[in-house]
């Protein structure tokens, strides 16, 4: 397998969109290798889900596209990146704030943390931003033999 790997994808800022990121993000994992189904696959599934909806709610029309990227890293890490034209960074609740909504980046986080990675935020040239998360590749279970 070469060095890395990468893949993008530009979608429209609509709720629709949410659902091809995550379908886009889905093929790409297993045709690296990721089982569907996976725990691995359904965590980084439901981290592009939350990016890909805040990149649609939270921009306020300033932003008509927004992009998925996908890269691996020598298998051993994979960053996952959503990039918005809205120049303003992703807000967290404050935990008193009482709404059914506005919980996503605390659940990225937590995903991310649980696999051994993180969440940051990177201004783009354009005046955007590029959220990313960053996680180990998780790597193939060890074969299993039995002693005979």
């Amino acid at each position: 397998m070469a060095d890395h790997q990468e893949s993008t994808r530009t979608l429209p800022s609509l709720p629709a969109s949410v659902a091809a990121a995550r379908g886009h993000v889905r093929d790409v994992l297993a045709r690296w290798g990721l089982p569907p189904g996976s725990a691995a696959a359904d965590d980084l599934l439901l981290i592009v889900s939350e990016l890909a909806t805040n990149a649609v709610q939270h921009t306020r029309g300033q932003s008509p596209a927004f992009t998925v990227a996908l890269r691996l890293d020598r298998e051993e890490r994979l960053c996952l990146g959503v990039t918005d034209a809205h120049p303003r960074p992703p807000r967290r609740l404050p935990a008193a704030v009482q709404q059914d909504n506005g919980r996503g980046l605390v659940i990225i986080r937590s995903l991310a943390a649980e696999r051994g990675g993180r969440l940051w935020v990177e201004p783009v040239a354009t005046g955007g931003k590029t959220v990313w998360v960053t996680v180990p590749w998780p790597t193939a279970a060890p074969c299993r033999v039995d002693a005979t």
